[in-house]
């Protein structure tokens, strides 16, 4: 397994009882020492493996398998790779997004993926992009993108930060990223609610319109998304966007600005770079 550490890379074998069993102690030795509940698992790609050849009759997808069910052990974990892992009590991350617009469309579509694919507890990228090569140098910040990345993130099912938000932004744009994590604060506990539903039955904790509402034509709608059944998504991800359509399923629901809306129906609305459109169903 290769794991990064200050630029320097090492491989385990995780199918050896002596490499497994001395990760292991590195990792118990920092939850008795420090109180830590659990780990972000990066890397444990199959690719990190030479050529993708096995090590000891054990395939670089085994290998990954085995770095996973580590994760089973403790009650916080993140990965970025598993194989075979679908349905297990495991966070899976999106793989590594550039501070990018483009990349920010992305978000969506592979986070509903994940859902029908049995990964009920899936994790986006960080905000405003985990690549770290996108930030280094004369990189520069697009403070836009970072608050609709924040919105688009805030009611996923997790929600984490690239950069901290309080070093690269102005204090207009802080405001609002600030206005963003309050909204997740207003539906943690249904957030909570739905991720213990997905541990009982399997379903996804965020779900793509087609999901709950098949064959009314919702089939291509990639930037909005539902968390359960009762709370619907539409953030703006496209730049310099003050505009955008909803669809609106069956039923009544109350957007974010208290006003009543009776679907299914085609719902235009004007959002300001401060405003996350979100939509309960009563």
């Amino acid at each position: 397994m290769v794991e990064w550490w200050n630029g320097q890379s090492a491989v385990l074998d995780l199918s050896n009882p002596v490499d497994q069993k001395w990760f292991k102690s590195q990792l118990e030795r920092l939850v008795n020492k420090y109180n830590v509940d659990g780990f972000k698992f990066d890397a444990g790609d199959a690719e990190f493996y030479v050529g993708g050849d096995s090590y000891a009759n054990v395939t670089a997808n085994q290998q990954t398998e085995l770095y996973a069910q580590i994760g089973l052990d403790y009650s916080l974990n993140e990965f970025r790779a598993t194989w075979k892992m679908g349905g297990k009590a495991l966070a899976q991350r999106l793989s590594d997004k550039d501070h990018s617009w483009e990349d920010l469309e992305k978000l969506i579509p592979q986070m509903n993926l994940l859902g029908i694919m049995g990964y009920p507890f899936s994790c986006p990228d960080l905000i405003g992009g985990g690549q770290y090569l996108s930030f280094e140098g004369e990189a520069k910040i697009d403070q836009e993108l970072i608050v609709r990345s924040a919105q688009a993130h805030a009611l996923m099912p997790m929600m984490q930060f690239s950069v901290a938000p309080w070093r690269i932004l102005d204090p207009e744009h802080l405001k609002i990223v600030k206005e963003a994590t309050d909204i997740r604060k207003k539906f943690k506990e249904y957030i909570l609610e739905t991720a213990k539903n997905s541990a009982r039955t399997g379903e996804p904790i965020m779900r793509h319109m087609e999901y709950e509402y098949p064959h009314m034509g919702y089939a291509m709608v990639k930037d909005q998304f539902l968390i359960g059944e009762n709370l619907l998504v539409a953030p703006i991800i496209k730049k310099n966007s003050k505009m955008r359509t909803v669809f609106i399923p069956p039923g009544k629901w109350r957007d974010n600005q208290g006003h009543i809306l009776i679907g299914p129906v085609v719902h235009e609305v004007t959002v300001e770079l401060d405003t996350l459109p979100y939509y309960s169903k009563i």
